[in-house]
């Protein structure tokens, strides 16, 4: 779908773990550089400036987001958003915080020790690999209790590339009396609408750093009622005074050149592609490396059926392979190494994936690629 020269990405590499850590056009990072040069040149005249510029970028993220820039802030990334809302929020001791299985693990951590902090519990619960949208919405229909004065839900997950029905979630906890914080880190730009997808949520946060490739370290967290006035920012600075979310625009002497230069990135997209036309041949293009990856590893695609996310396929790996997270990225690292070709590894429930993440840069060749090297890397020839 697109030329490689317009990202800064090593052209001898095959990049296929957008996911993960996403690609910066370069528009986008002149765009950067332009502004880190103006904060050098004078530090004094950027800094007097720089919370009215931040004031004014998050406005145009969160009208590409469809959401009021009163009920957005701006993060370094989804986990920090996560953080954010933990920190402030006061949980009752006696209370208990729904996660899932599939949760990304920081933010599983993250969830636990404010719990822990609190008084409060935590529940796991089991999401089935294959289960459709409205059996993951029971799970949490049967799991909800008057006890429950939180669900932390992926609205995608990060290993298992889940599509979550986050709306009806919302609806069953707000039903039930509980808060509701949506971890929607892959879901800016993969997803047309991804608060409005989320219902009623109470918070949303989002990367703008993966699918819409913005500069690394720029999330959105969006808050809606009255509960937005509970949140500050995880380092107390000079924007205390003020209301949400205009007391996240300060943050000291941190560059925040990359939430100047994200929108730049959004623009870039919409110029060259189009947003819609991005989203439709990211989907495709994933259908059809999960079939040729597949049939390169003998692996069956109805393992991983139920609810994919729009641009990320899982393909099973044999058994016994990246097990676990510590050998999934051993297994990761020797494929890199042995290919040249960057991917993703993961690990849900004792068993290893490839998980695939397209993006407008990659290309069916580029799968046939690694599809024609993969088997090669796997049972028996890893190192020790």
């Amino acid at each position: 779908m697109s030329e490689l020269s317009h990202w800064a990405l090593d052209p001898s590499v095959r990049h296929l773990n957008h996911g993960s850590f996403g690609a910066v056009p370069r528009v986008a990072l002149t765009r950067q550089q332009t502004l880190r040069e103006e904060m050098e040149t004078n530090p004094d005249a950027w800094f007097r400036t720089l919370p009215e510029r931040v004031g004014e970028a998050r406005a145009v993220l969160a009208h590409w987001l469809r959401v009021p820039a009163e009920a957005t802030a701006l993060v370094p990334n989804a986990s920090a958003g996560v953080s954010t809302v933990l920190n402030s929020l006061a949980l009752p001791g006696d209370s208990e915080v729904l996660v899932t299985d599939q949760a990304y693990g920081a933010v599983a951590m993250g969830v636990a020790r404010a719990a822990a902090r609190a008084g409060a519990r935590t529940r796991t619960l089991h999401i089935p690999l294959t289960a459709t949208a409205d059996e993951i919405a029971a799970v949490f229909a049967a799991a909800l209790t008057p006890a429950t004065s939180l669900v932390v839900v992926d609205q995608i997950t990060s290993a298992t590339a889940r599509l979550f029905p986050v709306a009806e979630i919302t609806r069953l906890a707000h039903a039930a009396g509980a808060k509701v914080l949506v971890d929607g880190a892959h879901a800016p730009g993969m997803l047309a609408d991804p608060v409005g997808a989320s219902g009623d949520a109470d918070f949303w946060v989002g990367n703008l750093h993966k699918w819409c490739c913005a500069p690394r370290g720029t999330a959105a967290l969006v808050a809606r009622g009255a509960d937005a006035q509970d949140l500050w920012p995880l380092t107390d600075s000079w924007g205390a005074p003020y209301p949400f979310p205009r007391r996240f625009d300060e943050q000291g002497t941190v560059d925040l050149t990359a939430w100047l230069a994200a929108p730049r990135a959004l623009e870039f997209i919409e110029e060259t592609y189009g947003w819609d036309t991005a989203r439709a041949g990211m989907t495709k293009l994933a259908d059809v490396a999960q079939g040729i990856l597949a049939d390169a590893l003998g692996a069956d695609p109805a393992e991983v059926a139920g609810a994919p996310a729009p641009a990320m396929r899982l393909v099973p790996l044999p058994a016994g392979v990246a097990a676990d997270h510590e050998a999934s990225h051993a297994v990761q690292r020797h494929i890199a190494a042995v290919t040249g070709c960057e991917t993703a590894i993961t690990s849900w429930d004792g068993r290893g994936f490839l998980r695939l993440s397209a993006h407008v840069y990659n290309t069916v060749a580029d799968y046939e690629y690694l599809a024609e090297r993969l088997p090669g890397c796997l049972p028996g020839r890893l190192p020790a």
